[in-house]
């Protein structure tokens, strides 16, 4: 049973598990019992280890604030001075700061490198200077931090050949836990030594960039001067003694760079200088004091630049990768930085009184893509300034080519240096971060002149907004490198124009390659947009204005700013201030207005309708049509049709009624429409409508029309009644010859026997022959009458006219209108 339980796949039976743990105590007891036997080792005897621990913990930390000089020549004498600062939990004894100084590096990335890891214990320390150049402390108290100024002259450091060298500030000392000398902190920098001068000097360009954020808004007061009103009053702190600006105005004044500005902080300054305000909370303003800060640093800076090579950007400095990524597909967008270029130039020349170079265009951090290439040369730019992380080598070069590369299409791309350009990023408040900014500067600089005897132009594009420390850093670097034997300042279009490198790339990165944190800054293809519509609202309203430059300037320097590169970032900003200058436009638009009306009411055939057109503006406005139609042409015509229109011209602060004249056909309501038009067709402004009401047609009119129809029933009556006459007279007529003839024949028959009866007849008949000839007298008077009622217009029965002719001429002003 027991054997079986050993077979694969099965436990081993208990008490075959018990012979083997025996066994194994057996067998371990004798190396037990040796190991028991051994020394204690010393607490000092593994001091890699000891070190590997410290670095650990890191417990002190040195701070070198100075080096001088910064580029060391034969017989000078280097001083190193800083801080030490204990951050752990015990007491350093037997402190001292050494000075250790590395081998030369020979390529770019091993300083790159070391830079990264300045303050690493676990890194090679370098052979120590010793002797008397140490700084001492008896103690290092935790949380303490201890001064310390070491100078050593050059020849003591032992350094070779030209090059760069490491240099190491180390803290050594002892805790009460570990009671032997290590290295408890170091901080690492850079020599970079020539003693006998560089063959040949590299020809270095140092753009020095004087940029802001977006301090201007679009609205200015309603004087003559039209006051500039600006976001808030942070301009004014930058160019104060002591702020950024001023900074780098001081600081640039006495450095051979070239000075890249943008028109738009130039024209904001210059604002300053006279009457301004500055917005506060809401839509409340209060009146700017800084006008002798704003007068001073122009005045300093035209001083700065008057033998300075001076390069304009575009007005605002507008963001070209945005542009390209999102804008394009925008129509007006390439307008717009068109028009930030043209203004460039002239801006600059008023206010500096230099001529500025427009060739340059600068993306962000120098990345490129075709696109943003396309869009930088599209406003007659031809150069553009890039960055070697962007435009990187490719090929098989073992040095850093010149700047100058041409791209194609007539373009150079003029590459900055990634290493030297980025030198100066992040927090350089601290004196150490910045000693040691200035001296990687250097040692790149240097590493890279080494690299080959070619002469080549080198180009320096620092961030476009330095802080007042990051400043500092760079203008001290500057002076360090034009004091240096390798280099040798030139400026931006030298470098432009310089012979290229045969073997340097050429190839503009693909769109894809751009940098995704640099895209997701980008202004979103929706802002675009709301700059198109504003421009579309100024391109309306500037058509009525009889003096157009009093809101074309404004709004089109402030739709530049709306694009600015400043604004990356700062999304909700960007939006914010897009949105007050469309909201500022429609406030001033809205000022020439249509006064509302209410239901009008023709009381009249014919009548006049009154529209009042307001402008609230300072300046006049004309080229406006004001359109007034009908919606029932067949109930109300408006001048004969269903509308009608007339020009419109109204003084600044003044309104101007028109009047319409109207023809009512039908009692009823009317829909009426009044609309403002631009004299292109354009509608402008709200519409203001209305209802007309024709309450009747006028006693007069009644009057006229009921007379007329009277005297076409008594025209018919008297055509009836003569007629009739005229037919009895012709009956009568034919009666009497018949009597007349019977008579005679009987006068002829018995003449002589009637004779005395005859006469006694004609006796008795004299007064009936008498009334035959009275009604004879009647029918021919009433004949004489109906040919005078013929010719005569008015009969006797007739009285005065009820109502007078009508007159065709339109009612006068106001005549039967009710409001």
């Amino acid at each position: 049973m027991a054997e079986a339980a050993d077979f694969p796949g099965t436990s081993p039976s208990p008490a075959r598990r018990w012979l083997r743990r025996i066994g194994a105590l057996l067998a371990g007891a004798p190396l037990l019992a040796g190991l028991l036997q051994l020394p204690a080792l010393p607490a000092h005897a593994d001091a890699a280890t000891g070190v590997k621990e410290a670095s650990d913990k890191g417990s002190v930390s040195v701070a070198v604030d100075s080096l001088s000089p910064a580029v060391p020549t034969d017989g000078d004498t280097v001083t190193v001075s800083g801080t030490v600062t204990n951050k752990g939990k015990q007491a350093v004894t037997g402190a001292h700061v050494d000075l250790r100084v590395g081998s030369a590096l020979t390529t770019r990335s091993a300083i790159a490198d070391a830079t990264g890891d300045a303050e690493d214990l676990s890194g090679g320390y370098g052979s120590e200077v010793g002797g008397k150049y140490v700084a001492k402390f008896a103690e290092l108290t935790p949380g303490v931090a201890e001064p310390f100024s070491i100078s050593v002259p050059v020849d003591e450091l032992d350094l070779g050949d030209e090059g760069v060298y490491p240099l190491a500030v180390s803290l050594s000392g002892e805790t009460a836990a570990r009671q032997w000398d290590q290295v408890l902190g170091i901080e690492r920098t850079f020599l970079p030594w020539q003693p006998d001068g560089a063959d040949t000097a590299t020809r270095t360009t140092v753009l020095w960039p004087l940029v802001s954020t977006v301090h201007m808004t679009a609205e200015t007061g309603s004087n003559a001067s039209q006051t500039p009103v600006f976001l808030n009053d942070d301009l004014a702190e930058e160019i104060a003694p002591g702020g950024r600006l001023d900074q780098l105005l001081s600081l640039g004044r006495d450095l051979d760079v070239t000075w890249v500005i943008d028109p738009d902080l130039l024209a904001s300054v210059d604002a300053m200088t006279g009457s301004y305000r500055v917005r506060a909370d809401g839509d409340t303003t209060t009146a700017g004091t800084h006008q002798a800060v704003a007068k001073k640093w122009l005045a300093g800076l035209q001083d700065a630049v008057a033998d300075k090579e001076v390069v304009a950007l575009p007005f605002a400095d507008p963001d070209l990768a945005s542009l390209a990524h999102n804008g394009t597909g925008v129509s007006g967008s390439l307008s717009q930085f068109k028009a930030a270029t043209d203004v460039a130039a002239t801006t600059v020349q008023t206010i500096l009184h230099v001529t500025p170079s427009t060739d340059f265009a600068w993306p962000v951090d120098g990345a490129v893509d075709p696109s943003i290439v396309k869009v930088a040369t599209s406003a007659g730019a031809d150069k553009v300034i890039a960055r070697s992380d962007s435009l990187a080598e490719t090929g098989s070069l073992t040095y850093t080519p010149s700047a100058a590369r041409p791209i194609g299409g007539g373009t150079t791309a003029v590459v900055a240096d990634a290493r030297l350009s980025t030198a100066f990023q992040g927090d350089l408040t601290n004196a150490s971060a910045s000693t040691l900014a200035v001296q990687a500067f250097l040692a790149q600089s240097l590493a890279l002149n080494l690299q080959t005897h070619k002469q080549r132009s080198i180009v320096v594009a620092p961030q476009r907004t330095p802080t007042a420390a990051q400043a500092q850093a760079m203008a001290a670097a500057v002076r360090a490198l034009q004091d240096a034997g390798w280099s040798q300042p030139q400026n931006l279009t030298a470098a432009a124009e310089a012979k290229p490198d045969g073997s340097a790339t050429t190839k503009v990165p693909s769109r894809s390659s751009y940098p995704s944190a640099l895209r997701r800054q980008e202004l979103p293809k929706s802002a675009f947009e709301q700059i198109a519509a504003t421009q579309h609202t100024l391109d309306s309203f500037k058509v009525i204005l009889t003096d157009k430059s009093r809101v074309v300037t404004p709004f089109g320097r402030a739709t530049n700013r709306e694009t600015s590169t400043s604004w990356r970032g700062r999304s909700t900003g960007a939006s914010t201030f897009r949105q007050g200058v469309q909201s500022y436009l429609d406030t001033l638009t809205d000022q020439v207005k249509l006064i509302d009306k209410s239901e009008t009411k023709l009381s009249g055939r014919s009548a006049t309708i009154p529209v009042t057109v307001q402008n609230n503006l300072v300046q006049g406005v004309h080229h406006l049509i004001l359109r007034l139609s009908s919606s029932n042409d067949t109930r109300l015509e408006i001048g004969g049709h269903d509308f009608d229109e007339q020009s419109i011209e109204v003084s600044g602060g003044h309104s101007t009624t028109v009047k319409f004249t109207t023809t009512a056909n039908v009692n009823g309501q009317t829909t009426v429409i009044a609309q403002l038009y631009t004299e292109d067709g354009q509608v402008y402004g709200a519409p203001v409508t209305f209802d007309v009401k024709v309450t009747e047609i006028t006693a007069t009119v009644m009057l006229v029309i009921g007379g007329g129809v009277l005297l076409l029933v008594l025209a018919g009556f008297r055509m009836y009644t003569q007629r009739k006459r005229a037919a009895a007279r012709e009956a009568q007529e034919t009666q009497a010859t018949g009597d007349t003839d019977d008579a005679e024949d009987a006068e002829d028959a018995g003449t002589s026997e009637d004779t005395e009866e005859g006469t006694a007849a004609e006796a008795g008949d004299a007064p009936g022959t008498s009334a035959d000839t009275a009604d004879a007298e009647d029918d021919a008077g009433e004949e004489s009458a109906a040919r005078s009622g013929a010719d005569d217009p008015e009969q006797q029965s007739d009285g005065t006219a009820d109502t007078a002719a009508e007159s065709p001429a339109p009612s006068g002003t106001g005549e039967r209108v009710d409001r």
